[in-house]
């Protein structure tokens, strides 16, 4: 498809920001039970967690401290798909850890390649 050939930095931007709003709204959730209420009582692991949706979340929607924040968050989607859905079944069809395992390797991929533009660290370059 020519008509998106030059929009792969904006695609990849654009990418990193929503995985980003996205993962930042599970901590919110926990946290603040908004927009609705978290369905079960937090312990330390969910604390945890939550703390690390949080803060790489915020980290890679403004692309600051990228790499690490989102290997983090990558490291912590694995943990969560092998300790909270794989005990429930095999497949992550039945096991409703299909948007944790895109977490896992979306992160995994921004880690990887680092903030793009729109980004904190991109301006603080210039």
């Amino acid at each position: 498809m020519k008509f998106l050939d030059g929009f792969g930095e904006q695609a990849y931007a654009l990418l990193r920001i929503v995985a980003g709003l996205l993962f930042l709204a599970h901590g919110v959730q926990k946290f603040f039970n908004f927009p609705v209420a978290f369905p079960m009582p937090l312990n330390g692991m969910m604390y945890g967690a939550g703390t690390i949706e949080l803060v790489a979340g915020a980290l890679i929607i403004v692309g600051l401290f990228t790499r690490p924040a989102a290997f983090i968050a990558s490291g912590m989607a694995a943990v969560g798909y092998w300790t909270a859905h794989a005990p429930q079944g095999l497949y992550p069809i039945v096991n409703g850890g299909e948007t944790i395992i895109l977490y896992c390797f979306i992160f995994l991929f921004i880690a990887t390649r680092g903030a793009g533009i729109w980004s904190v660290e991109r301006a603080s370059k210039k």
